[in-house]
């Protein structure tokens, strides 16, 4: 298996796989185990540490949008919190999207649900100003998850700059890991430029 080849499984069997229960299920193990495993073997060339996740839901309930991420540890251990990579899976499933995000439950729970898609934002347009030297290679400000709900939308909001691949793109495996390391960079960027704070906002990280 190559990155490219798990990443293109999830998006063509999610749909079929939500018919079932994911307790044992063949595709929640490749989430969990199968596309971090891939992942992790991208990075390897890039100096880490990195922690890598999947996540196809919680208990007996698949997620709306299955996510793996790549956590810098000093940054972030969790999704909920800090910024972090993360490749993101529209209910569409037509696409996949590479983000670098800000951590959604924090947000929710520090200013509201009605009002943490608006602070998501207006942190994220500032972080891109912060990294405006990697709106070439990362030149995606918006990401589309299709699908309503708390998380989904906070996802969306969350996002700061990525791609987004079409199922025909995922075949490049050279491009992903070119993509990957152009992410990184960007998340190391972000680490040292000054994470999530801002002038006139509480630390964040």
């Amino acid at each position: 298996m190559s990155l490219g080849y798990a990443l293109r499984r999830i998006v063509e069997e999610y749909p079929l796989a939500r018919l079932d229960p994911p307790a044992g299920h063949p595709l929640a193990a490749v989430i969990r185990r199968g596309a971090p495993d891939e992942l992790r073997a991208a990075l390897e060339p890039i100096d880490g540490p990195f922690l890598v996740k999947g996540s196809p839901g919680r208990g007996s309930r698949w997620a709306a949008i299955p996510w793996i991420a790549v956590f810098d540890p000093a940054v972030t251990t969790s999704a909920t919190r800090g910024y972090y990579l993360v490749y993101l899976f529209p209910a569409h499933r037509e696409a996949v999207h590479l983000s670098l995000a800000q951590g959604t439950v924090v947000a929710i729970r520090s200013h509201g649900p009605a009002a943490a898609g608006a602070h998501l934002r207006a942190s994220g347009a500032a972080l891109r100003t912060r990294l405006s030297d990697f709106a070439d290679a990362l030149p995606n400000a918006t990401i589309a998850l299709g699908s309503a709900g708390e998380l989904p939308e906070g996802y969306e909001a969350a996002h700061i700059l990525g791609l987004t691949y079409a199922l025909a793109d995922l075949g490049d495996e050279r491009r992903l890991h070119r993509d990957l390391a152009a992410a990184v960079a960007a998340y190391r960027a972000l680490k040292a430029r000054g994470g999530l704070d801002l002038p006139g906002s509480p630390k964040a990280r």
